[in-house]
């Protein structure tokens, strides 16, 4: 059965944004010196971001990225998440906020970036699509197919249950799937490409074990 989303908003990720972000770790470190990573940001032809994620970057590419870290750049400890989509998911479990017109204008401000396009409303096979085509970016960029693919919901607070595809490089995880937004909304969805150090968890799981994947998952992408 097909699960019904409000909206969707979205920008291809491309090889180049991947590569871009799977580097961060291993380029030049900038530490607290703010003004170093204002002057990298601006190299970079990045932006700040503050309206769309709270304390984030806009890249080049017009992609917003956010770290836990105050620099994504040069730090191998630092987890950084690449978001390239949007989405609006129908609660139909709730009447209230999750179900609001003003998320609308929400998704418009995703939908205006340079480069990205939207529609109302979809399902989630047109977010399957747009997961599908990231795919592609990132398999391309590191030249083989995903190790692990689990469809599920665990990492998102409602909304229909989408395929996680997880990387690994010798240090670090790429998660490509869902993710709550954590703020400022609290409803929205995002599709993002995390790029997260490997010893955040466990070993990763065999590809049978859906729960343990999810549970990893959520280990290396939650903060």
């Amino acid at each position: 059965m097909l699960f019904s989303v409000h909206a969707l908003a979205h920008r291809p990720l491309t090889v180049g944004a991947v590569a871009e972000l799977e580097g961060l770790p291993t380029g030049p470190s900038f530490s607290d010196d703010f003004d170093a990573i204002d002057a990298e940001v601006q190299r970079r032809g990045w932006c700040w971001e503050d309206s769309l994620v709270c304390e984030s970057f806009r890249t080049a590419e017009q992609y917003v990225l956010c770290s836990d870290s105050a620099s994504p750049f040069g730090d191998p400890d630092a987890r950084a998440f690449l978001v390239f989509g949007e989405l609006y998911p129908v609660n139909p479990h709730d009447e209230g906020m999750a179900n609001e017109s003003w998320l609308y204008g929400l998704i418009d401000r995703w939908q205006e970036l340079p480069g990205w396009s939207g529609r109302r409303s979809c399902t989630d096979q047109d977010c399957e699509a747009v997961l599908a085509q990231a795919a592609q970016a990132v398999t391309e960029h590191l030249g083989t197919p995903p190790e692990r693919t689990v469809v599920s919901d665990s990492t998102v607070m409602t909304g229909p249950a989408l395929t996680h595809r997880i990387w690994r490089t010798p240090t670090h995880a790429l998660i490509l799937g869902p993710a709550s937004d954590n703020g400022p909304y609290g409803y929205l969805t995002h599709l993002q490409l995390s790029c997260t150090p490997l010893d955040c968890g466990p070993d990763l799981p065999s590809a049978d074990d859906e729960d343990g994947l999810a549970d990893w998952i959520n280990t290396h992408i939650d903060w």
